[in-house]
Order: C-alpha cells, then structure tokens, then sequence
C-alpha cells in the first residue's frame, strides 16, 4: 500500500529539499500548464535533463505563485530514487546552475529529514508587498517588483487598519473562492513600514503579511484595501468591516501582482515536521458566531 503523502516517499525514494528563488515577471505562474512558461516547468525540465532520466520530475511546492509574483525563499521537494540521488547528490547544485535561466536559482539542495513535506509541514509564509508613493513614479530599476500608487500613503493608518486583520479569520472576503477549498486563516502578522528608497527621499511602503496560509489572491486584496486606507479614500475601520462582511467588496482591488514576493517559508523542528503535515491536511472550521 502506497504511503500517505504526509508519511513521506516511497520505499526506495529519497526525499530531497530545494530552497529557490525567482523573478515572476516572465513566469505565468508557478504551477506547470501547457504551453507557458512556468517555474515548476521549467525547473523540472532542467532536473531531468542534469539527473540524465527520463522520468518525470514531480516537484512539490510551499506556495504557488501566480503569474507575475516573486519569490526570495520559495521551497519545494522532489522524490528522487535512492540510486539517482546518491550518484547525484554532489553536484547537483551546481548543474542546476549551469542549466537553468536567469530568471530562476536552486540556491540549496539536500535530502529532507523524516517527515518533511514542502507544502503541507510549513507552519507559515511571509511575503513582502512593495509600494512607492513618489510623486515621480517607481524607480526604473525596481518597475518589476514595487507598484506605483499616485496618492501619498498614512503608513500609521494602514498600520492601525492592518492590525484589526490579524488572527484567525474567514478572509472569503479577501480570496479568490475554489471549490472544496477552505477559506479560513490565521493571519500572524500584517504590518506597513517605510524602508529607504534612494533619491527620492519618499521611501517605500513595505506591508510584511505572514500567515500559515494563504487563499488564493488574499494578500493582493488584503494590501489593495489597506491602500484605501492610506490614501484616505477610506476609514481605517473599513478593512475590518470587509471581513466581517465575508464577501467581496466592489471597492476593493486585487493589485497588480509584481509588487509581491514570496520572502520566507517557517518549518517547525524536525521532530514535529510529520504531525504538522498531518494537521495541515485537516479542513478548518470557525466556531458559530454567538447569537
């Protein structure tokens, strides 16, 4: 009998970890589709083609992007033959290199411990969204990962909205609905900050969102609301009151997606990889609300 995907590979299979990064301006998406160019797709092509197999590759990720979205600490997983790996191992890092665009980096490669599974053992992702409110526009160097907002922001105010957003939630409000799928979540932190930005003198908005999941095109409509917020179209109540509405809001914009990068995945020790992967398959329910 075939062992559960939280118990690990099969008998014979290593399990090994790949700690990556990418630019998604030429990338539609993480999730290989058929005639696109995606990061999935293309760093299986490339696995395969530095393994020498003919074997498909079946990476399994913490997080798939969409199309046009970055990441600095993507993590993904492969089941590998013990035979392959071993014979491999040592250099593959370095063939990977040598094999694959520019756009796209296996900055670590290494056999996962016992029970780990990219996707479903990660306790949270953090994703960094930036923003330039400068009056002259987004520096030409960064016009592929920081949107432009014509309006100055309220840091303070996006900040005080942010901060009636965090914990466990229904956010259906602020997600993409899939069939089957839940949309509850434990938003951990959602905070603005100004960073440096050169000339300018302005500096960015960088909103850091970390949660233990996330639904589909949640934290693009989580910062296009906040953004309301800051600009003074909107009260700083009036995110919180999307929520709780748990529908979309016509008011509310999904951003544009090159704004968002994928920062970093959080594992929890190794010993406790296997039962976080357990519990992160169970579907989440909310307790009804009192009457």
């Amino acid at each position: 009998m075939p062992a559960h995907p939280a118990e690990g590979p099969a008998p014979g299979r290593v399990r090994v970890r790949l700690d990556l990064a990418y630019d998604g301006t030429e990338f539609s998406g993480w999730a290989r589709q058929r005639d696109r160019r995606t990061v999935q797709g293309v760093i299986e092509d490339a696995l395969g083609t530095v393994l020498r197999t003919a074997e498909p590759m079946e990476l399994t990720v913490a997080g798939r992007t969409d199309a046009g979205v970055h990441a600095r600490g993507q993590v993904a997983h492969v089941d590998l033959p013990e035979a392959l790996w071993h014979t491999h191992a040592d250099k593959l890092l370095r063939r990977l290199a040598g094999r694959l665009p520019a756009d796209v980096r296996v900055h670590r490669v290494g056999e996962a411990p016992d029970g780990f599974d990219a996707r479903f053992s990660a306790v949270w992702r953090r994703y960094a969204y930036r923003v330039s409110d400068a009056p002259g526009g987004v520096d030409p160097l960064w016009r592929s990962h920081v949107l432009w907002h014509d309006r100055p922001l309220d840091v303070a105010a996006m900040n005080a909205a942010a901060a009636r957003l965090v914990g466990e939630h229904d956010f259906a409000a602020y997600c993409k609905k899939r069939p089957g799928a839940t949309t509850i979540r434990e938003l951990l932190e959602l905070r603005w900050e100004r960073v440096p930005a050169g000339h300018d003198g302005a500096g960015l908005a960088v909103a850091t969102v970390r949660a233990d999941a996330f639904c589909h095109n949640m934290v693009r409509a989580l910062v296009g609301a906040m953004l309301l917020v800051g600009d003074g179209h909107r009260p700083v109540d009036f995110p919180a009151e999307v929520l709780a509405g748990r529908v979309r809001h016509s008011a509310v914009n999904v951003v544009r997606p090159h704004g968002l990068t994928l920062e970093e995945v959080g594992y929890p020790a190794d010993e406790d990889l296997r039962a976080r992967a357990r519990a992160a398959r169970t579907l989440r329910t909310l307790p009804p609300l009192p009457c």
